[in-house]
């Protein structure tokens, strides 16, 4: 079984800005790699990738009946496309 390693597109008013630039800011697997999102977003969307960079968010801690958690810290992806093509976000 393959895992899902795009999460979902990450929507706010500072993305959206980016998304006029062709940049879009993706939630995705932890354990992905730069070749397999590529790979994922080409297979998906069909889009060329010019640029991909990553960056891990830090963990969300949450208090459960007095005791502390940490919620998975989870990974995004900022990816540039080529000019002229666009992912449909609703």
């Amino acid at each position: 079984m393959q895992r899902a390693i795009i999460q979902k597109i990450h929507v706010t008013e500072k993305t959206s800005r980016l998304q006029e630039q062709g940049q879009y800011v993706i939630l995705v697997d932890p354990a992905a790699t730069k070749n397999e999102i590529k790979k994922a977003l080409k297979a998906d969307y069909k889009v060329d990738v010019v640029k991909i960079t990553t960056l891990r968010m830090q963990a969300v801690r949450r208090r459960y009946r007095g005791k502390l958690s940490l919620k998975q810290s989870p990974k995004k992806a900022m990816v540039t496309l080529k000019e002229g093509q666009k992912i449909e976000t609703t």
